[in-house]
């Protein structure tokens, strides 16, 4: 089901809670915005976020004959979406199952959703290095996959978690695209000036030692924070973060 996918892209962290699920979002929003489809798979199992954060939730995964049909976003159904957030009952429901169970369930999602004829399959992972994170690498050794976009915070506790992130991508051969630095800074909803409550420039240097490129640096700001199902490029154009997701996704182009 991914053979008629242009490109296909990871979003990596060896650390949660460094915001790689809004980045995979507001990323595939950025894309469909300009122009794009866009698949996004969501291969969390125990913390799916994705349908909340594009406020689909409730929404149901119908099956055909050739296997599962994303929900759509949009209705010129432009960004596609797969999560088993779809398939539980509430949010508050937990997926309790140990690893043979899950590597089947992400096998699946990889091979059985109708994507269709896509641009760009982003995929978000949960953190770390894990069965999810094999099974993901093994079923895409048949496809052509562009690589990772590896997520990270200023914080030196996040940038040790993400150098092991690194090495995995590389003694796995998956191609590393670039790096992202999330929460790099505050910005104040009242004056726009951005202050660093966090250290500074942990991505940059970590993308200097590692010679990753660094793609961009995404401050905190409280307006995209409460921007569910919408993009915040679209939204809010003269923001920060907007013009970082819009030179973010320039690189992307030259990278091809």
């Amino acid at each position: 089901m991914l053979k008629d996918i242009k490109h296909i892209i990871l979003i990596l962290s060896g650390k949660g809670g460094v915001g790689k699920s809004t980045v995979s979002t507001q990323l595939s929003l950025a894309l469909k915005e300009n122009g794009f489809k866009v698949g996004l798979l969501d291969i969390d199992l125990c913390g799916p976020s994705v349908p909340y954060l594009l406020q689909l939730e409730g929404k149901d995964v119908h099956q055909v004959e050739e296997g599962w049909v994303p929900v759509y976003s949009d209705e010129e159904q432009n960004l596609a979406v797969m999560s088993i957030g779809f398939l539980l009952n509430n949010r508050n429901s937990s997926v309790v199952w140990r690893g043979p169970k899950k590597t089947a369930m992400v096998k699946q999602f990889l091979t059985d959703v109708c994507w269709g004829n896509l641009d760009y399959l982003i995929i978000d992972t949960p953190p770390g290095t894990s069965d999810e994170h094999i099974t993901v690498m093994e079923n895409l050794k048949t496809v052509k996959c562009d690589g990772a976009i590896i997520v990270t915070t200023p914080q030196q506790v996040s940038i040790e978690d993400v150098r092991k992130e690194i090495t995995f991508c590389r003694k796995t051969g998956i191609p590393i695209i670039g790096l992202i630095e999330n929460m790099s800074g505050f910005v104040c909803p009242h004056c726009s000036d951005c202050t660093n409550i966090f250290s500074k420039g942990g991505g940059e240097s970590l993308a200097e030692i590692t010679k990753i490129p660094l793609l961009g640096t995404l401050p905190i700001d409280p307006k995209i924070g409460h921007l569910l199902g919408k993009s915040c490029v679209k939204e809010f154009p003269d923001s920060p973060m907007s013009k970082e997701f819009s030179n973010i996704m320039r690189r992307l182009q030259m990278n091809k």
